[in-house]
Order: structure tokens, then C-alpha cells, then sequence
């Protein structure tokens, strides 16, 4: 009979335990895998010809010329989740141009969308995003920030945080707009339809920058955007009917349900620094406040 001591008794356990969560992790399916390639999870919609994979399609560059800007969505449609991309936006002169990010439940009248769109501009003028959403068919909620950062220079990571409790944009994980869900006040809110994910890249130069103002300068054409690290973790439709709401997707999770502190301090920080329009302050356009823009709500 071989005597074990107590320094052999704990190495054999460790080694136990060691085998134990090797069988563990290499038998668990991966959860929220990310795609590995722009086609797996996209398809081109309009103007193939000036969409162009790079790097064995872990990334795309979009090209606005005179001819045709282009665009791409999501094979699927999602109810509720996280979306999110690497984008560089145009460098140098891109006023008139519009790169856009966004999700869109593709129905007409009473469509829901929300909405990444960078507002190109003049060199050396900072960079606009603007967002929007679109709930029951009602939209005309635009916001705009400037951005802190040369967005042309390299990749930042703009994302869209949609849950039952609210909407949440963000850029480099900053908040920079929050649309919750105030349907205890008889407020619409996306809730019901499943949506897309969706880029174009296009020109817009009678309302893009300065209200139109600022035209493109064909002569700096074409104009290029690049995408990467296209990253969908959401319901896909059709699926599970219990997936949309089921707790135990992270999105639905009670720390994702209203900011953190840290966010909320950068979210107020982006409002009070960066932020140059918004509906909610425009009487021209609202001589009464919309409801959702009243204080506490």
C-alpha cells in the first residue's frame, strides 16, 4: 500500500481538476461566436461594384463616386440585442457625404429605425454624428454630436444597445444618446418588430452639412469608408419564440438595463461638451416639448 502525503494529495487534485475543466470547456458550445467574415452575416444591396472585401473579407472599404455611393444589410433581422462596427469614416474633405450605420425593420408606414448617420465635412472641421429613431412610424428626433476624435484617422467602434428598457448609442463604449422606453407613458417605443442591420455610403449634400450649405467637391472623388469587426449578438428572427425575452440574454441583464455610473458620467459629459443640436431644444420646429424630451422621462 503506497502512503500518499499531503503535498501528493493536493498535486493529484489539482491535476483532477485541471482534467475536469479541460472536458468542460472543450465540450461547451461557444456562446455569441462573432463572424469571421462580412459575408457570412451580410449581403450587398446596391452597387456591388463599389464594395470592396479586404483582408479575406474581415473588412470592407464603401466607395461614393459620381456614379453611385452603395450599401449593405444583414441576412437576418434581430429583435433586441447588440450591434456593433470598426468604421474609419472619409478622411480629408467629405462635406455633402453621409456614411450611415443603422437598423431598420424594412416596413413602410410604420417602420422603426435606428440611426448612425456621419455628416461629412469641410478639412479641419470636426466630424457630426447624427442619430435618430423611428418608433411606430414616428421618427423627426434627430440629435448631433461632434465627435472628439478624428474618426478619418483610424477605426472606432459605434454600437447600438437595444433592449426592453431602452436604446443606447455609443461610441468607443461613451453613451452619446439614450432613448428609453416610456410606453407606461403612452409613448411608442421599437418593441414589436424584428429589424436589420444596415450601411450605406451616399451623397446628401442638399441637407448634410450646414443644412446643405457645403456641396461635394466631385474633384476629391471617390470617397472611401472601411468597415471591420462586424459583431451581431441578438435574436434572430425567426428563432425561439421565447428568445426575445428571455432573461438570460445579457442585453435583457440587470446591468444593462440603465447605465452605470461610469457611463452616466461620460454620457453627461458628451451632452454638456459635444452635443450641438437637438430636437428637444428646437421650438422652431416643437413649440411644444415632445413628451419624451420632458425632464425625468
Amino acid at each position: 500500500m503506497v502512503k500518499m502525503t499531503h503535498s501528493s494529495t493536493t498535486f493529484f487534485t489539482k491535476i483532477v481538476l485541471f482534467l475536469i475543466l479541460v472536458v468542460f470547456f472543450t465540450l461547451s458550445p461557444v456562446a455569441d461566436a462573432r463572424p469571421a467574415t462580412f459575408l457570412q452575416d451580410f449581403r450587398i444591396t446596391w452597387s456591388d461594384s463599389h464594395i470592396k472585401q479586404l483582408d479575406g473579407g474581415k473588412a470592407i472599404q464603401l466607395v461614393l463616386d459620381q456614379n453611385s455611393g452603395c450599401g449593405f444589410a444583414s441576412k437576418s433581422q434581430y429583435l433586441f440585442g447588440r450591434v456593433s462596427m470598426k468604421i474609419k469614416l472619409i478622411p480629408g474633405d467629405s462635406a455633402g457625404t453621409v456614411t450611415a450605420f443603422y437598423m431598420n425593420s424594412d416596413t413602410d408606414q410604420v417602420r422603426d429605425e435606428l440611426d448612425f448617420e456621419f455628416l461629412g465635412n469641410r478639412t479641419g472641421q470636426p466630424y457630426s454624428v447624427q442619430t435618430n429613431v423611428y418608433a411606430h412610424g414616428k421618427g423627426d428626433r434627430e440629435q448631433r454630436v461632434n465627435l472628439w476624435f478624428d474618426p478619418a484617422a483610424d477605426y472606432h467602434t459605434y454600437s447600438i444597445l437595444w433592449n426592453h428598457h431602452h436604446v443606447v448609442f455609443s461610441v468607443d463604449e461613451v453613451p452619446i444618446r439614450v432613448f428609453k422606453n416610456n410606453e407606461a407613458r403612452g409613448l411608442p417605443f421599437p418593441k414589436f418588430q424584428p429589424m436589420g442591420v444596415y450601411s450605406t455610403l451616399w451623397e446628401a449634400d442638399d441637407w448634410a452639412t450646414r443644412g446643405g450649405l457645403e456641396k461635394i467637391d466631385w474633384s476629391k472623388a471617390p470617397f472611401y469608408a472601411y468597415y471591420k469587426d462586424f459583431d451581431i449578438e441578438g435574436c434572430p428572427v425567426p428563432g425561439p419564440r421565447t428568445c426575445a425575452s428571455n432573461p438570460s440574454n445579457w442585453w435583457e441583464g440587470q446591468s444593462y438595463q440603465q447605465l452605470d455610473p461610469i457611463a452616466a458620467r461620460r454620457y453627461r459629459w458628451v451632452r454638456l461638451n459635444h452635443m450641438v443640436y437637438d430636437y428637444c431644444t428646437d421650438k422652431q420646429r416643437y413649440p411644444v416639448t415632445p413628451p419624451e424630451c420632458l425632464a425625468g422621462i
